[in-house]
């Protein structure tokens, strides 16, 4: 069934890519959304105290995590999602996810390397208006990209800040 699943989800995202057009934000960033594949990449407080670090208040800064599987009794204490949360047809029956998507962030970080259809998806429907993500990924999803690895977190963020600063958007 996942096979299946992931077929369809793929043939909704290439459907969607080929008349996507990113959105132009003009502003000035004061919220942030983050998404993480926490298959890959599990230190979701030390991402987000490092995005706070670059002078973003705390309650500004919002995250969703992909997580493959959730283990019984180990539920997360944040916002999560799964691939079970993700419809065949590519609605999200998550309430976390739905309300994530649904929030206009100044900048959304894909903060994910490999391509997985349900990130790649969430990428595509967030309102965001300034999406910024790896080079590894879809180069049509993001307006803005950063040649690294999820875990040069430090790195990463240094970087996107930086431009963010040269654009005049912080």
């Amino acid at each position: 069934m996942k096979f299946i699943k992931d077929f369809r989800l793929k043939k909704i995202i290439k459907n969607t890519l080929t008349n996507y057009k990113a959105p132009v934000s003009g502003g000035r960033v004061v919220t942030v959304g983050i998404l993480i594949d926490e298959t890959y990449f599990a230190d979701r407080e030390a991402l987000m105290a490092e995005v706070t670090a670059q002078g973003l208040a705390i309650d500004k800064v919002t995250a969703l995590s992909f997580i493959d599987k959730v283990k019984k009794g180990q539920e997360p204490a944040h916002a999560y999602f799964t691939y079970n949360d993700v419809a065949a047809d590519g609605t999200f029956t998550s309430p976390a996810a739905s309300s994530f998507l649904q929030q206009p962030f100044d900048v959304l970080i894909s903060f994910y390397d490999v391509q997985k259809p349900p990130l790649t998806l969430a990428t595509l429907q967030s309102k965001s208006a300034f999406k910024a993500g790896f080079s590894t990924t879809d180069n049509r999803l993001h307006t803005f990209m950063v040649a690294s690895q999820a875990e040069n977190y430090k790195e990463f963020v240094a970087e996107l800040f930086k431009y963010l600063k040269i654009l005049q958007k912080l």
